[in-house]
């Protein structure tokens, strides 16, 4: 038996096991994760699909204008060859031509022979290569914003159902003063609130590239229209216009400047900053029984250990977010290298890092739709731990009680610093409970207080004003940033299935 396993072990796979798409490396954020209409977004299919749109738009924008070369035959046939596109032809016409926009512009040719001989007529590549990239971006963010209210929607709600529920707080992962559940999920409403506005912002400063030319002096436009400015000053409008922009980038090189990746990135990956902060809290308490995100009926969360019930959901939120985060190095990297004009050394950085920021901002959200929509508190785990703390930390209240009934500050502070220690080394050295309040009735000092005690360790007056905090945090921060999309709310927002 060893030698059938080591001549197994040695042996190469088969022609068979080599074949087929499960032979190649696939990304798992399109294979595994993430949404479909974001994945078809930053596909071939919707980019060489998109390439075609802009060559009809130009087309047509330039016929319009005057370019009597532009037949109305070209213009249809362009228009009804958008989307079957003949990859196998781009991909052999690629290999031979070494450049892919020009391969493309063949095969569109071949689909439409009328306009052949006009399609990219007075452009660059990237005419198609930068436009298509903003038009993928502004799309993008149209399925990142509302999926990211919605997030901020479901937390607020879980919010306000748990608002006036006392938990213990935590400075430097120490016990500190009690606040509410739901003023700490206003903590990380707070930080989603701000990437809503950071990511909406970029999204309404997102132009367009439009008709540049080679360099961005539109040269080449200006010899087409025989020098008139006012012209190409027209057709860059046109474009602009009926690609979906309000305006265009008043000054470009070959390229819009990259700085724009770097403005629309860094929101991204502030946000992914939000998620893994919110995950990792979750993680935390989860660790403490005192919340739990959704756990399926079947779900198994440990091949070895059956009973674990392992936040996977908020683990992987905090895996994705990292890889979020750091994409916008690559990002920086370019802006801060693009060498006058333009270099292409920012062109296979940017097919990676600006799809994968997207793709990774996209699963992270459909992942807190989720963990919010079924996260589960434990009131009675909460009100356990709150029991072994909250003694120590009423030994104030109750020395000021003490004080305002006619004792000696002194004194009792002295009486209580006794009674925590003896109380300390029983939870310390013997592993026992908290007794300092069975220690406090017992003690003859604290006799008057005793009828009062059970007011004075009521969790409720520890948590300040944090009630308030979250209904006015919600009156005056929520509501406001989620009213442009109430509407949209109100219908639903898509909810992708989760795959654990």
């Amino acid at each position: 038996m060893d030698a059938l396993v080591a001549a197994t072990l040695a042996a190469p796979p088969p022609p068979s096991a080599a074949a087929g798409d499960k032979a190649r490396y696939q990304s798992p954020l399109t294979s595994r994760y993430a949404s479909a209409e974001m994945a078809y977004n930053f596909s071939d299919a919707n980019k060489f699909s998109t390439w075609r749109k802009l060559w009809l738009t130009l087309a047509a924008a330039e016929q319009k204008l005057g370019l009597v070369d532009i037949t109305d035959n070209a213009i249809k046939q362009m228009a009804n060859h958008i989307f079957d596109i003949d990859f196998e032809l781009a991909a052999a016409e690629e290999k031979r031509r070494r450049h892919d926009v020009m391969a493309h512009v063949h095969t569109f040719g071949v689909a439409a022979p009328a306009a052949a001989g006009i399609i990219h007529l007075g452009a660059t590549s990237c005419y198609v290569t930068d436009n298509s990239e903003l038009i993928m971006m502004r799309d993008g963010l149209d399925i990142l914003i509302p999926k990211l209210a919605s997030c901020i929607d479901k937390l607020s709600n879980f919010a306000k159902a748990h608002k006036n529920l006392p938990t213990l707080g935590f400075t430097h992962l120490q016990p500190a003063q009690l606040t509410t559940v739901g003023k700490r999920a206003c903590l990380w409403l707070q930080d989603l609130l701000m990437d809503l506005r950071n990511i909406s912002r970029a999204r309404s400063d997102l132009r367009f590239r439009g008709v540049k030319g080679t360099t961005g002096t539109q040269a080449s436009f200006l010899t087409l229209f025989e020098g008139n400015h006012e012209k190409v000053e027209q057709l860059d409008d046109l474009v602009t216009e009926m690609s979906g922009f309000p305006a265009a980038y008043a000054v470009t090189g070959q390229t819009y400047t990259r700085k724009v990746d770097l403005d629309v990135l860094a929101t991204l990956a502030s946000f992914g900053a939000s998620a893994h902060k919110m995950a990792s809290d979750i993680r935390i308490l989860a660790s403490l029984k005192e919340i739990e995100e959704p756990f399926e009926k079947d779900q198994i969360g440990s091949s070895a250990m059956a009973y674990k019930r392992n936040p996977m959901r908020c683990e992987r939120v905090c895996s994705l977010s990292r890889h979020l985060m750091t994409l916008i190095g690559n990002v920086e990297q370019t802006a801060a290298t693009q060498w006058l004009e333009r270099t292409l050394d920012d062109s296979a950085n940017r097919r990676v890092s600006i799809p994968e920021a997207f793709l990774t901002a996209d699963i992270v959200l459909s992942l807190i739709q989720n963990i919010v929509d079924g996260m589960v508190v434990y009131p009675k785990v909460i009100e356990r731990r709150i029991r072994q703390e909250l003694p120590f930390m009423a030994t104030e209240n109750i020395i000021m009680w003490m004080v305002k009934n006619g004792g000696d500050r002194q004194q009792c502070h002295e009486e209580i610093r006794v009674l925590s220690h003896q109380a300390g080394r029983v939870v310390k050295d013997e592993g026992g409970e908290n007794d300092l309040i069975e220690r406090i009735k017992k003690t003859p000092y604290f006799a008057p207080l005793i009828p009062h005690l059970d007011e004075l360790l009521d969790p409720s007056t520890f948590v300040g004003r944090a009630p308030q905090q979250v209904d006015s945090f919600m009156r005056k921060e929520v509501e406001p940033a989620l009213a442009p999309y109430r509407a949209r709310l109100d219908a639903g927002v898509r909810q992708e299935a989760i795959n654990v």
